[in-house]
């Protein structure tokens, strides 16, 4: 059996773990209960009526939050020539072709997101066994192959971050910090319900948010009424 620390404990103490709360009374709860020692991060969990096994239900895709992450992201980014300037402007950490690879192949993973052109994806394809599994392998799906890398470089350095549904049909996304005002955590917050709510997959059957909870790094879950957060996502 899991046993929890004395601040653990209080936090949840507060909570009533039966309650789906509305969402600005479960984002003042989760500012109260955040009690680290560090800047924690806010995640969102939703679990989606989809089943991952089939392709046509698949949820992936990435969304820019309105106030970023809180996070400095370092990206780097699989370009050639005029291309890899223009990832250069744009503030990518580091730009390269079959050197940056090369580098990757040695063990280097010292990076968050990595951004290709398509012309260079053959250089790409040899890492997909090193970044696929991290997470980390370029897709078109989620912006991160493409030949307007000025635009996905400024973007992931603003706060865009990727959503995915994971084997049971649960995404997982981080939506700021633990410092961010209740405002800025909810206006990431709708800006993530209202895009997973856009790319509900046709062959979803009933009620497509099943649930929504919103935790801290070191904090309780907190359920919010999947109902009232479809709602006002559609309103955003």
């Amino acid at each position: 059996m899991a046993k929890y620390g004395k601040k653990y404990l209080e936090a949840r103490s507060k909570i009533d773990r039966e309650r789906h709360y509305d969402p600005d009374e479960a984002f003042k709860l989760l500012k109260e209960t955040a009690t680290a020692s560090f800047d924690e991060t806010v995640e969102l969990s939703v679990r989606l009526s989809v089943n991952p096994k089939h392709a046509d239900q698949q949820v992936r895709g990435a969304v820019v939050l309105p106030n970023g992450t809180g996070k400095e992201v370092k990206v780097i980014v699989f370009a050639k020539g005029d291309k890899a300037k223009e990832a250069e402007e744009a503030g990518a950490d580091i730009v390269g072709a079959e050197d940056l690879a090369e580098k990757i192949q040695g063990g280097w993973l010292d990076f968050d997101v990595a951004i290709a052109t398509p012309d260079v994806m053959s250089v790409v394809g040899r890492l997909g066994r090193i970044l696929g599994p991290r997470g980390l392998m370029p897709n078109p799906k989620t912006g991160t192959v493409t030949f307007d890398v000025g635009k996905a470089v400024e973007e992931t350095k603003a706060g865009k971050v990727e959503y995915r549904t994971d084997k049971v049909g649960n995404v997982h996304v981080p939506i700021g910090k633990a410092s961010f005002v209740e405002e800025k955590l909810l206006e990431n917050f709708y800006s993530v319900v209202e895009v997973l709510i856009r790319a509900r997959p046709a062959a979803a059957k009933g009620q497509y948010l099943r649930s929504v909870t919103v935790s801290t790094t070191m904090g309780p879950g907190i359920k919010i009424n999947p109902q009232k957060a479809a709602s006002l996502g559609k309103a955003v």
